[in-house]
């Protein structure tokens, strides 16, 4: 079963956004650098969007994509658990 993909703000950038990915709907939302069986190399285009190749790779795949906002939603929850 294909995953699921969000743009969500790097840690420590303040709202500077990099793909997220998780495998399943209760795992934990985790950057794309860190999941190196899916991901492939950014693009050397400066300023680029970080993870907008493995975006394009896993949208071609079937991933799902969560828009930012819902996925923020689920981050925020799991953290006052």
């Amino acid at each position: 079963m294909p995953g699921q993909m969000s743009w969500l703000p790097r840690l420590g950038s303040g709202e500077t956004k990099m793909l997220h990915l998780r495998l399943e709907p209760h795992h934990p939302w985790m950057p794309y650098t860190l999941m190196p069986t899916v991901a492939v190399p950014d693009y050397k285009v400066p300023q680029g969007s970080k993870g907008w190749a493995t975006y394009q790779k896993l949208q071609k795949e079937g991933w799902t994509i969560v828009p930012t906002h819902e996925a923020r939603k689920i981050v925020f929850a799991s953290l006052n658990h």
